[in-house]
């Protein structure tokens, strides 16, 4: 599996579709395929909904489904449209599908594609989305280091409008586009535009990037203060956001979901997955636009809908550590659980790590450094990073301010992964990473300096059993 599409509601199901390819290692081309939800939680597979290879014109990639209520593209009022990217013989068209039963099935229309290739490259991904103030759909489009704006009465027939040009940040992919207010103040709404792009300029590696500006229905004009990232980690890829169409639109424009592809191209073909490969998708977030000084910035944490997976959870008394000391915490009862702490710098200066351990010894690390105000994850000493390429085993930052000398660590652990949300959302780290089977262990240590942690909770996040089944069944 890889990227995420967009996920949209109808008649109260989330529907949720991936890139997939069934014929990994052995044959290449991805489809559609379909999960539905209730709650962002659970997941019903539901097979795959576009395959590859139907209308002579390639496989499936990254694009959008969107419901059309007022029947504008002429397949009926309530049909689900997909615009999507297809490719054949290395060139990049647009095509749409469309569906009549619920976004379950989808027929190639006749006309595809309906945006052919003007002799670009990189010319994929279109996200689309209907402007009520502007009284058309718009599409982004990934063009190599820009993004291009089309607009559209039907979603058949689009126009050109403008582009919005990048340096620095190599190939972009996978743009979106959305309003957001904020902190929450409706006289104050704000557009920001989101893109996957190469972060080696700056010390990273592919990432989700961002610009907070202004739309007028055929142009974006970002802000001055430039890009800005989605997510620090690796491991945060393709990102797609949406919103609750069941709530007001003022509602609507406080708050978003967002998920990820949580995988990284400079590693894919290397973890040592067998069968299951391609990675997995973060965990559902909340994003909302807060004000930081002079600057407009995406804040992040867990959906309030994860809370349904949590178990009773262990408060763990305050502690203090001395420098160069360590203690260990008990086990979670679950190998997916959520671990949420505040830690200060005793003496104004140090750092505390939280070390996720594998019962054959080998480990990540969750940190921050007090005299940089840094959080961190490490996962040069996990199970497989003697494997993996130099991108696995670099260590991920965030700067992330401490108030009145204390941080708040929400970390969420699963069988192979680590989200972190540091601050108050400030800024998150979301890892790939492999333990041994078998019980973990957490432990904290203090370096530099003491450190002493309050309001310390672990919660288990999966305490029913779980029947897993291979990406084939």
């Amino acid at each position: 599996m890889n990227d995420p599409q967009k996920p949209f509601l109808l008649d109260g199901v989330w529907h949720y579709y991936y890139l997939y390819n069934a014929d990994h290692p052995d044959g290449n081309g991805t489809a559609w395929y379909h999960s539905t939800s209730t709650d962002l939680v659970h997941w019903e597979d539901q097979g795959i909904a576009i395959d590859k290879y139907t209308n002579g014109l390639g496989d499936i990639w990254t694009g959008t489904a969107v419901v059309d209520s007022e029947n504008t593209a002429g397949f009926g009022a309530g049909a689900v449209i997909a615009l999507v990217t297809q490719q054949v013989d290395g060139v990049q068209r647009q095509s749409l599908f469309a569906s009549t039963d619920g976004g379950y099935s989808f027929e190639s229309y006749e006309g595809n594609p309906v945006m052919d290739n003007p002799g670009v490259a990189d010319w994929r991904d279109p996200r689309v989305f209907w402007d009520e103030n502007a009284g058309h759909w718009v599409m982004a489009l990934a063009e190599h280091d820009r993004i291009g704006f089309y607009t559209s009465p039907n979603l058949r027939d689009w126009t050109y409008a403008s582009d919005f040009v990048t340096a620095g940040l190599g190939v972009l992919e996978c743009p979106d586009l959305f309003p957001m207010a904020v902190d929450g103040d409706p006289n104050n709404v704000r557009w920001v535009l989101l893109a996957g792009a190469n972060g080696a300029a700056e010390g990273m590696t592919t990432g989700t990037t961002y610009w907070v500006g202004d739309w007028d229905g055929t142009t974006f004009t970002a802000d001055e203060t430039g890009h800005q990232w989605l997510d620090h980690g690796a491991d945060y890829y393709a990102a797609v956001t949406w919103d609750d169409t069941r709530l007001s639109a003022q509602e609507r424009l406080n708050s978003r979901y967002s998920i990820a592809w949580m995988n990284n191209w400079a590693y894919a073909g290397d973890f040592p997955a067998g069968d299951w490969h391609g990675g997995s998708d973060s965990v559902v977030r909340s994003i909302r636009l807060g004000s930081d000084e002079d600057t407009e910035k995406l804040y992040s944490a867990p959906a309030e809908e994860m809370r349904s997976l949590e178990g009773e959870p262990e408060q763990i008394d305050p502690l203090r550590l001395d420098s160069g000391s360590s203690t260990e915490l008990r086990a979670s009862a679950s190998d997916a659980y959520r671990l949420t702490l505040d830690a200060a710098a005793a003496d104004g200066t140090g750092e505390v790590r939280v070390k996720v351990l594998s019962a054959d010894g080998t480990f990540a690390t969750v940190g921050y450094d007090f005299d940089t105000e840094l959080a961190f994850v490490a996962r040069d000493t996990d199970a497989i990073a003697s494997e993996m390429p130099a991108e696995y085993r670099a260590v991920r930052t965030a700067p992330v301010p401490s108030k009145d000398g204390r941080v708040r660590l929400d970390i969420v652990v699963d069988v192979a992964s680590i989200e972190v949300f540091a601050g108050d959302g400030e800024a998150s780290i979301t890892m790939a990473t492999y333990g041994s089977p078998g019980a973990r262990q957490l432990s904290v240590d203090a370096l530099r300096g003491a450190v002493e942690i309050t309001d310390a909770r672990l919660t288990p996040l999966r305490v029913a059993p779980v029947v897993r089944e291979s990406a084939a069944e």
